[in-house]
């Protein structure tokens, strides 16, 4: 059976975890501009103050931080600070063969840490709380690359 298939367990493991946090990430975009839209502010660029139908009472207060719209954007930029290692961390790993419940609980567990990340920053959770989360994650990543390591060295 290939390893690169759907048909492998292992694979369709990481597909899933894979493809859930890429959703997760463009679906923090599509949050951002949704905040942006609900608040009429937040906004980043000069260019975002033309009057135009999604913007029809533009003012410079509207280019002013908004707490709102910045949270959104900082869960976001921690989402493409965690994502990109997790997707290849966790494609590198199940090429190692790991046992399936391994890399199952592995790779969903760190689904769950950064969907548990997401709503603890979203409702303003101690840092705390959320380097908690980040750590579970965090631990998961780096045992998933020993582990990949060990197999490429031969052990």
């Amino acid at each position: 059976m290939d390893k690169l298939s759907l048909q492998n367990p292992l694979f369709a493991a990481y597909a899933i975890a894979a493809t859930l946090m890429i959703l997760k990430a463009v679906g923090m975009s599509w949050l951002t501009v949704v905040r942006m839209m609900t608040e009429r502010g937040g906004f980043r660029s000069p260019e975002d103050l033309q009057k135009t139908p999604l913007n029809p009472a533009p003012s410079p207060q509207q280019l002013a931080p908004n707490e709102r719209v910045e949270r959104i954007r900082r869960i976001h930029l921690n989402d493409l600070e965690n994502l990109p290692f997790f997707l290849v961390a966790g494609l590198l790993y199940i090429l190692t063969g790991p046992p399936l419940l391994l890399a199952q609980a592995l790779l969903y567990g760190y689904v769950v840490s950064r969907l548990l990340h997401f709503a603890a920053y979203l409702s303003a959770q101690t840092h705390d709380l959320r380097a908690t989360l980040w750590t579970v994650g965090s631990l998961i990543l780096i045992f998933m690359t020993g582990r990949t390591l060990f197999a490429a060295l031969g052990y």
